[in-house]
Order: C-alpha cells, then sequence, then structure tokens
C-alpha cells in the first residue's frame, strides 16, 4: 500500500463497503472514489475520513505511524459521514425525473441540498440516458457564449465519456470545471474547443499532458436551460 487510495481502498475491504455505497455515504460520485483511489485521498478530505475509520491522519496521507488511535477500535466499521448524502434520482408517476444539481467544492462535485432539475423521462430514454448517471452544474465559464451562457444550468451524462467529434462533455482540469467541444487529433492529443472563438483558442493536450494536469471526462452535455437576464426594452 503505497498511496493514500490505496489504504482508503483497502480500509473499504475492511468494513466491507463497495466504492459506491462509499461515495454516498460521502456525497459524491462513484468516480470521485475512484479517482483518490488512483490518485490519491485530496487533502482536504484527510480529516473527514482519518476520523470515519477511526485511524490517523498521518498514517491515512503517508503510511507512516500507528495505524489507529487505539487498538481496539481496529474493528470499528466507520460513523456516517457528515456530509449531506445526495438526493436521490426518482421518477415521480414515471414521467418526470428529479436531477440532482452539483457545485464545485475543493475540486469535487458535491450535491447541493434540496436544489435539482426536472426533466422528462421519455426524453431521457429516447437519448439513452440513464438517470442514475445524470447531475447538473453551472455553466462555469462563458467560453461558450451565446451556445451556453455563463450559468447556465447543465445536465451530463455522466455514463457518456466516450468522445464523439464535435459533441459538448463537461470536464476536470486541474481541478477546475470547464465545458468544451471535444476532438481527437493524431496520437490520442485532445483538443478543447470553445464557442466563442474570439477570445478563447483552441487547447491541446496529449495523453502525457492530460494525465500531468488530472483531465478527466466527466460526460456528455445533453441539455442547458437558461433565463435572459433582462427584458428587452
Amino acid at each position: 500500500m503505497n498511496t493514500s487510495g490505496d489504504r482508503l481502498r483497502a480500509l473499504l475491504h475492511e468494513c466491507g463497503l463497495t466504492a459506491s455505497d462509499f461515495a454516498a455515504q460521502c456525497g459524491v460520485t462513484p468516480q470521485h472514489v475512484n479517482n483518490w483511489f488512483n490518485r490519491g485521498v485530496p487533502l482536504a478530505r484527510l480529516d473527514e475520513l482519518a476520523d470515519l475509520f477511526c485511524v490517523h491522519r498521518r498514517w491515512l496521507r503517508s503510511g507512516e505511524g500507528i495505524k489507529h488511535p487505539n487498538a481496539i477500535l481496529r474493528n470499528c466499521a466507520p460513523r456516517p459521514a457528515p456530509a449531506q448524502v445526495p438526493i436521490p434520482l426518482s421518477v415521480q408517476r414515471g414521467r418526470v425525473v428529479s436531477v440532482p444539481f452539483h457545485e464545485l467544492r475543493s475540486g469535487l462535485l458535491c450535491p447541493v441540498a434540496g436544489r435539482h432539475l426536472r426533466l422528462p423521462a421519455n426524453a431521457l430514454k429516447g437519448l439513452g440516458v440513464h438517470p442514475d448517471n445524470t447531475l447538473c452544474v453551472a455553466m462555469p465559464t462563458g467560453n461558450m457564449a451565446p451556445l451556453i451562457p455563463l450559468q447556465a444550468t447543465l445536465a451530463i451524462d455522466m455514463g457518456m465519456t466516450q468522445i464523439v467529434e464535435g459533441e459538448t462533455y463537461a470536464l476536470m482540469l486541474n481541478g477546475a470545471l470547464r465545458v468544451h467541444n471535444l476532438s481527437l487529433g493524431q496520437n490520442g492529443t485532445l483538443y478543447l474547443h470553445s464557442h466563442d472563438r474570439h477570445n478563447y483558442a483552441v487547447e491541446r493536450y496529449t495523453p502525457a499532458q492530460r494525465h500531468a494536469q488530472g483531465l478527466e471526462i466527466l460526460g456528455w452535455v445533453f441539455h442547458w436551460a437558461f433565463f435572459r437576464q433582462q427584458r428587452p426594452r
């Protein structure tokens, strides 16, 4: 166990928890937990998770020192996390799906209690979008204007991360949420295109650069909605 992600995976195994169950308890997506496995536990979460599993923060972060504050606690199951459990998706009379809204906190997308977007169930079914793979966020920048204005509500299908030329995707880059049209070039180079081409240049990332900068495709943006900022005069 060389990384904090390896130690977290072992702790889940000891407690009989799946990554999905743990994600729901912490108020994050299973993809975030997989990222913690692969990249290590975020520093902002170390104290919370160490307390949750009754282990020392230092041990969880670096593997140094003793694991448990007290030997009696070695077989303790994790206590309920203080983070809010995400609002479950529900279909009302088979016609409407309530998709939870998320916001970025410390580089992670976290659910916002009591906020969701209602979408027609049949529309999602027609697009092949499974409700359990769907979340909503606010458009973070103005690079896709006027097609997608700043702060427009986006619906993302996290079950579709394969790149289709010219389609719009949400992604994480250096801990920031981004939205772009994507295309693939030679040798796996990923191109990020903006609708506002006058103010935003095309960005290019080789596979090595994508890995170094933590570029992760979250999913396909299949819906956006927004109000006009003011009435016409």
